[in-house]
């Protein structure tokens, strides 16, 4: 390849060299020498084998850091599919259903299966309050008015000037309002004051105290005269398979380990069966998210590393053809998915593998799932789904490990990276120096073939001086003339 590269270069140059030669007869024929088109065919002529090996060179290590770059993306998306099947979230998924109305519930990670039946005496619920009626232009004195909710309290000053609405306003302005709400609505007797907690409970009651030189008629404490209560402060009460419990809201954590219920008002009164179960539909998802993902790799690998004799020459095979790296990160990852996982039945070892819950190899290299199969290991046979997928030694467990040691620092794709970065970087610097070298030869020559048609010229000139003065073809010449 080198001794073609020179012979190619030499021939150029050979052929510069004579349009040099061909330039100079041209300027000894009274025609002046194209010293700048000269200069550039040297030049290039000097230059063109390296700049395009460079070239050549750059173009192919691009190319190979876009192939490293497509599976270091394959693989981690192959990797966060399997997020939830290596930490073992994924196969604890399980649903939670009520038989009635008002009553919803979702399961965590920690449920138990089972069926539990709830019966809901009441809802929890905030207090509201509603004032006598007042006119608009009523005020209420000067001084403080407190309000407060459960054990926290806050203060509104008042100026002789307050109406009900002035009032209401300051309450939701204050920036110590434990949790109190105001309105004013107007009926035909007049303006009443609206307090209503924002939150549930029977601890959270509201009560109103007028200060010295506030009117009275604001005050309210239980069983107060002053106000109507319209919605009673209490906690949600219900019993879960005979036993009481209460709560402030009707968002209950701590009902039934791992399991959150909520209540709403349909469900007070009601006796309904929750049933928690294995979120099957949710299983399957996440298992077909990591087969997909896991195809798209071994496609994406093949595209990049297969050969193609339909092509033309030159690219046939593809980028990734016999690398090292990706046959390495292949053979790994499919010994992982063909080799299941090996756990103990008494004293017994048993290898359970992906075909035994419909998940089948194909030739190609990717998976293919029998939907009918995969359904019935789920819902029949969950243990051994949850073998294969084990936080220890399962194939999530395995695949996500190798994959780390392939995409972190120092690993062979970074290293490659590294390599082809560097190696650009040197392609880089070295066009660069060509650059120069041949910023020098265009000086050099320029300054060399400005010089020769200078004196090509003078030669010219002189030629002509003594060809009047001795005489040439068909000519005497001066001196012969005056001799």
């Amino acid at each position: 390849m080198t001794t073609t590269t020179s012979t190619t270069s030499s021939s150029n140059i050979s052929a510069t060299l004579a349009a040099a030669a061909q330039s100079i007869i041209s300027g000894a024929t009274n025609s002046s020498l194209d010293v700048s088109t000269l200069v550039g065919s040297l030049v290039t002529a000097k230059t063109t084998a390296q700049a395009t090996q460079i070239a050549n060179k750059t173009s192919s290590d691009n190319t190979l850091l876009s192939a490293v770059s497509q599976i270091k993306s394959a693989l981690s998306s192959l990797q966060s599919s399997l997020s939830g099947l290596s930490d073992g979230t994924a196969l604890a998924a399980y649903t939670a259903t009520a038989s009635g109305s008002g009553l919803t519930a979702t399961a965590g990670t920690s449920a138990v299966a089972g069926s539990y039946e709830i019966k809901v005496n009441n809802v929890a619920s905030a207090q509201k309050i509603s004032s006598t009626a007042h006119a608009a232009t009523d005020t209420f004195g000067t001084g403080t008015l407190t309000l407060s909710l459960g054990s926290t309290s806050m203060n509104v000053a008042l100026d002789g000037t307050n109406t009900l609405a002035s009032i209401a306003s300051s309450i939701n302005s204050a920036n110590d309002n434990p949790g109190i709400s105001a309105t004013i609505v107007t009926g035909t007797d007049g303006q009443h004051l609206v307090l209503a907690s924002k939150t549930t409970g029977a601890s959270n009651s509201i009560s109103v105290t007028a200060g010295a030189g506030v009117d009275s008629s604001l005050s309210y404490s239980a069983g107060s005269s002053n106000y109507t209560e319209t919605s009673q402060a209490k906690d949600a009460s219900l019993t879960v398979d005979g036993t009481a419990v209460t709560s402030s809201t009707n968002t209950l954590t701590t009902a039934i380990g791992g399991v959150t219920l909520n209540l709403a008002s349909a469900a007070a009164g009601s006796t309904q069966t929750l049933t928690v179960a294995s979120d099957t539909t949710k299983e399957k998802s996440t298992i077909k998210s990591f087969v997909d993902a896991y195809n798209s790799f071994v496609s994406q690998a093949a595209a990049l590393s297969t050969f193609d004799s339909t092509k033309a020459a030159g690219s046939q095979g593809g980028v990734l053809l016999g690398d090292s790296m990706l046959q390495t990160i292949r053979s790994t990852l499919a010994n992982i998915v063909t080799s299941g996982v090996a756990s103990t039945s008494g004293s017994t070892s048993v290898t359970t593998n992906l075909a035994s819950i419909g998940i089948d190899l194909q030739d190609d290299g990717t998976l293919s799932i029998d939907d009918s199969k995969l359904s019935t290991a789920l819902s029949n046979n969950p243990t051994r789904v949850q073998q294969l997928f084990s936080q220890t030694n399962g194939i999530g467990k395995q695949l996500s490990s190798k994959i780390t040691t392939f995409l972190q620092t120092g690993g062979i794709i970074d290293t490659r990276t590294t390599a082809l970065n560097a190696d650009l970087k040197s392609l880089t610097d070295q066009t660069a120096k060509l650059q120069t070298y041949a910023d020098s030869l265009t000086s050099q020559y320029n300054s060399q073939f400005t010089a020769l048609n200078t004196l090509m010229a003078t030669m010219q000139n002189n030629t002509a001086y003594l060809t009047q003065l001795f005489g040439g073809t068909n000519s005497a010449g001066a001196l012969a003339t005056n001799k």
